[in-house]
């Protein structure tokens, strides 16, 4: 509404009919290369700082590795190449970035559009804008703190220590091989666990409501372990530890959406008593 003002304002004041068409696009093109650039700073500072750490950074993500390994008796990694290493920390430190930095780049995004949106719809998204950092944390330590662990020693439990006649079948885990493997798990979790965000969103716009959702409850029993099926390592512990959380996920969702529902209700009995009061 605010933005609209304004563009009511530039109208009045500009000189001439074909500037007035222009100036407000002009204007919001402006601020929102303002906006991009603001992001993309804060991207490039916090890579250049997490960058220099990226060593322990990649040391923290292998440790659930390492302690496994360590009990067998396995103690390194391996790479096979001379970069693979220098780029495999790039990867570390840009992924790392893109998440620290999301709060600046949330931040940016809102205020982009907030001046355009009513104070009801402003308290309507702003909690969706705190709810999605926190609920991809909440889905990145699930994946680390139990998927991983269970995942890793599912796999280990393949090697072999060789016969009579035969080798012995042991793991030489390589550098980029793992980051390959652990970065899109964290993201396929931390993606799963916006499932609220994005039900709410759409029962906000009328999109679902709580009684579809409730009604198509078992198709998204099949979803939820198909989804992990596709997200996991071929391991029945690990697609059961992400389908159970998702399926969570879309019973707290189901009562988010009735919330909504009711708060939406009883909004318009309101607006109906102050339009039949006298």
């Amino acid at each position: 509404m605010a933005k609209a003002e304004k563009e009511a304002e530039g109208q009045g004041s500009a000189p001439d009919a074909s500037d007035n068409s222009q100036m407000p696009l002009l204007e919001h093109l402006i601020e929102l290369r303002n906006r991009l650039a603001i992001s993309v700073i804060a991207i490039l500072l916090t890579f250049i700082v997490f960058f220099i750490y990226a060593e322990e950074i990649y040391g923290f993500l292998v440790e659930p590795l390492a302690v496994i390994l360590a009990e067998k008796g396995h103690h390194r990694m391996i790479y096979t190449g001379l970069t693979e290493v220098f780029f495999t920390y790039i990867k570390v430190a840009f992924f790392t970035a893109l998440f620290v930095s999301f709060p600046v780049i949330a931040t940016q995004i809102w205020m982009f559009v907030a001046p355009g949106l009513y104070r009801n719809e402003k308290g309507a998204f702003l909690p969706f804008l705190v709810a999605t950092p926190v609920l991809f944390l909440l889905g990145a330590a699930l994946v680390y703190y139990l998927i991983f662990p269970l995942a890793w020693r599912f796999f280990l439990s393949f090697e072999a220590p060789g016969g009579a006649g035969g080798l012995p079948i042991q793991l030489e885990a390589k550098v980029n091989e793992y980051l390959s493997l652990v970065m899109p798990l964290i993201f396929a979790f931390g993606m799963s666990f916006q499932l609220p965000v994005l039900l709410t969103l759409m029962a906000r716009v009328g999109l679902v409501s709580s009684a579809a959702l409730a009604a198509k409850r078992k198709y998204a029993v099949v979803i939820a372990f198909i989804t992990a099926a596709v997200l996991t390592p071929p391991d029945i512990i690990s697609q059961v530890a992400l389908a159970l959380p998702i399926m969570v996920l879309y019973e707290i969702s189901i009562i988010a959406v009735r919330m909504i529902e009711k708060k939406a209700a009883l909004r318009e009995a309101e607006e109906d008593d102050d339009e039949t009061a006298p």
